[in-house]
């Protein structure tokens, strides 16, 4: 523009209109160059474009509001999230928990070559992104003490579907016996993924403690194809499942053990019970809690159940000249055989959450780890002896947990978890939202990141807010 052309200050001050951007920022066509094609193609208006759709299937969002530009838009979403009161200090836990991730682990899965990865379907993967892989199946069958891993699915729920899929295809039963302390968000997840298939479900008895071992010895019968097992369960109870295994395998069914992978540091493997397929959610291990995700899903077998895994697994192998490289070894999804005989349809892939749970165990190291596991241990078990201290207020005592328990409360758990977020705190999770008679019950968590002063003070906000 020359100096000619440019407005004067007096054409400037008669506008009408007090406009600070575009209306239109992101799409470059003007309202003329709209009408000149509309022209162009014999149409009246852009509602001309879909006159062919029937009314009542015209997707109500044509109604959109008028478009803002990416400085109103940031200024919008940043009000939104102000609204959050994100100076909470969490003691929530069921499943997903509010562990520190390591600057370098975000600094290492940052790097380009890593997030802009296409997923590694293809066998002409990038040798980094396969070795990377292969490393975190090696990590995450030393942290199971089993023989094979896939390289990840979408998240720890669809993981145990897959894996009671894989145990009907290996037994070619129909029936699933699924413990009660299961996490409610499993279950739901598996009967609503098999809704439309005739399988039976049946559980045993909801308890805060440790699973029910007359009831499963009541469930247990020769079409049973599997048994799924949750250890902690979602009460933060410890279990030593290794005589329901050797039960459910004396009637030829299969063991599906959920883990919370952090607390295999600690406690002994599901391995080492004798579990058959190991499944589990990998945010614990380096993924910030996201308001729902991404996640990490994990699964390791047995050997001779290998090819019957959904998902891929990366191998080692040597090329041409002899030198060591990895590769796509296994992928038997619909992508790459006939539909009906693949392992699964929905294994999406989660890679890049995968390379970066494997950098943080590689971050953290063996001895690392199972120092992460104890102080988890050990500041949960302080959070529940100053907790019981409190009157009126019952710490379940009748199993060991890792850093998550359940406590009775003397007033609804929703009203305690709203007065204790005046309170800056994160109360815990009332388990009264998936179990009917609970109303009164909070399952509390407790994380490496909680200091001393932070549980005491929890403590004592929680003792003015149920005292009568």
């Amino acid at each position: 523009m020359t100096a000619g052309n440019r407005p004067t200050s007096s054409s400037l001050a008669s506008s009408k209109t007090f406009q600070e951007f575009p209306l239109n920022p992101y799409i470059a066509n003007t309202e003329t160059d709209v009408k000149d094609m509309l022209r162009s193609i014999g149409a009246k208006s852009i509602d001309d474009l879909f006159v062919d759709i029937k009314p009542e299937h015209a997707p109500r969002s044509f109604n959109l509001p008028a478009g803002l530009s990416e400085y109103e838009v940031m200024r919008k979403l940043t009000g939104l999230a102000l609204k959050n009161s994100n100076e909470l200090v969490p003691f929530i836990g069921g499943g997903f928990y509010d562990h520190y991730v390591p600057a370098a682990s975000s600094a290492l899965i940052s790097r380009g070559e890593f997030y802009t990865a296409y997923t590694p379907y293809q066998p002409e993967a990038a040798q980094g992104t396969l070795q990377a892989l292969f490393e975190f199946q090696s990590m995450i069958c030393t942290l199971t003490e089993m023989d094979v891993a896939n390289a990840s699915v979408y998240e720890g729920g669809t993981a145990l579907y897959e894996a009671m899929m894989m145990a009907i295809r290996i037994t070619n039963r129909t029936r699933i016996v699924i413990d009660g302390g299961v996490s409610p968000i499993y279950r739901k997840l598996i009967k609503s993924y098999t809704h439309n298939l005739h399988f039976e479900f049946v559980e045993t008895p909801v308890a805060h403690g440790q699973s029910d071992r007359a009831a499963f010895e009541k469930l247990l019968d020769q079409n049973t194809a599997a048994v799924i097992l949750q250890n902690p369960n979602f009460f933060g109870a410890v279990d030593d499942h290794s005589d329901i295994i050797a039960k459910a395998h004396a009637i030829g069914a299969l063991v599906v053990e959920s883990v919370y992978p952090l607390s295999l540091g600690l406690l002994k493997t599901p391995g080492a019970m004798g579990a058959d397929i190991v499944t589990g959610e990998g945010q614990s291990l380096g993924l910030p809690l996201s308001f729902g995700g991404p996640y990490l899903g994990f699964m390791a077998t047995r050997r001779k159940y290998m090819r019957q895994m959904p998902g891929r697994i990366v191998g080692e192998t040597v090329d041409g000249e002899g030198r060591r490289c990895f590769v796509n070894t296994l992928q038997a999804r619909e992508q790459h055989i006939r539909r009906e005989k693949a392992t699964s349809n929905i294994c999406t892939n989660v890679a890049l959450c995968a390379i970066q749970a494997g950098i943080f165990m590689a971050l953290v190291g063996k001895e690392g780890f199972k120092n992460l596991a104890r102080l988890n241990f050990d500041k949960a078990e302080f959070a529940r002896q100053e907790i019981a201290k409190i009157k009126g207020v019952e710490v379940k005592r009748s199993s060991p947990t890792f850093n998550e328990f359940t406590v009775s409360l003397p007033k609804d758990a929703s009203d305690v978890v709203e007065a204790m977020i005046a309170k800056g705190f994160a109360a815990g999770f009332p388990l009264g939202r998936y179990y009917q008679g609970m109303e009164k019950y909070l399952l509390v968590a407790v994380t490496e990141k909680r200091t001393k002063d932070e549980i005491l003070a929890y403590a004592a906000a929680l003792k003015e807010v149920v005292k009568p």
